[in-house]
């Protein structure tokens, strides 16, 4: 008999995370709260607020949890997982002050620093005119940060400084973030093209993932506003497990060792947002747990057993995971509701889904739909659906995923027409 596990979440990256859980010889049942339709195919879903730690801890008692994964990033700072450990409850992902390294920018460049792991300059502020004088210490494009979460809305990079300028009123005066915002980090600008990179920790130890390469902004051409993100690929040319190994010495270790010599411990998944510069890879932020979508080619592209993977970092014992990949290449491509990451309608019927998910090597994910009354499925998120497709190559990847796509509608469902274009 194999694990218990309670996914905690509901998006595209917790189906994901649940559908690759189902398919590991580890795992004997998969669960989630408060789970999507998606998840709701995998097994039993629990309709409780995922950032109450009493809650969360309490299900898992009643359903006798073997394994508890925790997708988003705000009930980790909500500190379920301290929570779960006071229980006695194994979990993946890190307690809250572990959390902080993506619940404050600020933090996250402190030991990004402290560690000696390559990063952006900065100046990290909560008085408005220290933070309009610090703009003059950079030169264009401005990079202007909420500290805290924001729902990956809280950068903004600005072509002039009035634009900036504006940004910084934005946050601490106008409080367009509430007390995400209340401080922010004015940071230089790294050019060149940005990678995910995924480490699974245990403390003091990181196995690290495939690399992915994701696409934030709303329109082709990386044109319009900053998203949660539009599509991903993997795996990355020029960016292979080679330099995976390097970055694992250069970053990872080196920043598990300082949070360790504070106190902290850190058990999860570390994010590393990278950015690949004319003088090499610099850090641009810190996550908390899997990257969404990347976790959706991520996952796909993993031919190790997750559920053993996962364990390891809970009980302390990646150093003696082994991991393997599928040949060939996964593309996703995100399905968003008309208007986001602006304001956008919900309980919009959506069609297609089944035929797309019946293709060969196609796997859509529900990133944020319900069912109505009725009983049909209906968008309930800005992201609302990630096509995701294998095939021998990135190419091919591809062209498979934006077949599904072609098969699936709802009114005013936009997408990016060229994720891992000319890959």
């Amino acid at each position: 008999m194999g694990r218990r596990v309670l996914v905690v979440g509901g998006g595209g990256r917790e189906h994901a995370l649940g559908w690759r859980l189902a398919t590991s010889p580890s795992v004997g049942a998969v669960e989630s709260a408060p789970g999507n339709p998606g998840l709701a195919e995998l097994g039993p879903v629990h309709a409780i607020d995922p950032s109450d730690p009493q809650a969360v801890s309490a299900l898992a008692d009643e359903r006798r949890i073997d394994l508890v994964v925790v997708g988003p990033e705000a009930p980790l700072v909500a500190g379920v997982v301290d929570h779960l450990a006071e229980r006695g409850i194994p979990a993946f992902g890190p307690v809250a002050a572990g959390a902080h390294i993506e619940g404050s920018k600020q933090f996250a460049k402190e030991i990004m620093v402290a560690a000696g792991a390559p990063t952006a300059g900065y100046v990290a502020t909560a008085d408005r005119d220290e933070a309009q004088a610090a703009l003059e210490r950079f030169a264009p494009p401005y990079v202007v940060k909420a500290d805290g979460l924001a729902a990956g809305k809280g950068v903004r990079i600005c072509t002039t400084i009035d634009e900036a300028r504006e940004a910084v009123d934005d946050a601490l005066v106008r409080r367009v973030f509430g007390e995400a915002g209340a401080s922010l980090v004015i940071e230089e600008f790294l050019d060149g093209p940005e990678r995910s990179l995924f480490g699974v920790c245990d403390g003091t130890d990181a196995v690290l993932l495939a690399p992915a390469q994701d696409y934030k902004r709303a329109l082709d051409g990386d044109g319009g506003l900053n998203t949660g993100g539009m599509g991903a690929y993997t795996p990355v040319p020029g960016f292979g497990l080679d330099d995976v190994a390097r970055l694992r010495e250069l970053i990872f270790l080196p920043v598990l060792r300082e949070l360790a010599d504070r106190g902290t411990p850190y058990r999860g998944l570390l994010y590393a947002g990278l950015v690949e510069t004319a003088t090499g890879p610099r850090l641009l932020e810190f996550n908390a747990r899997f990257g969404d979508p990347e976790t959706q080619v991520v996952l796909p592209h993993l031919a190790s057993d997750l559920g053993d993977l996962l364990w390891a970092s809970a009980t302390g014992s990646v150093g003696e995971v082994d991991l393997a990949w599928h040949d060939g290449a996964v593309a996703t491509v995100v399905l968003a509701s008309g208007g986001y990451p602006g304001d956008y309608a919900t309980g919009v019927p959506i069609t297609g889904v089944e035929e797309a998910d019946a293709l060969d090597a196609v796997q859509v994910f529900h990133a944020g739909t319900a069912r109505d009354g009725d009983g049909r499925l209906v968008t309930a998120g800005g992201r609302v659906l990630d096509v995701t497709a294998r095939g021998a190559d990135v190419a091919d990847a591809r062209a498979r995923a934006y077949d599904a796509v072609r098969r699936i509608g709802f009114d005013g469902m936009q997408h990016r027409s060229d994720i891992a274009a000319g890959i």
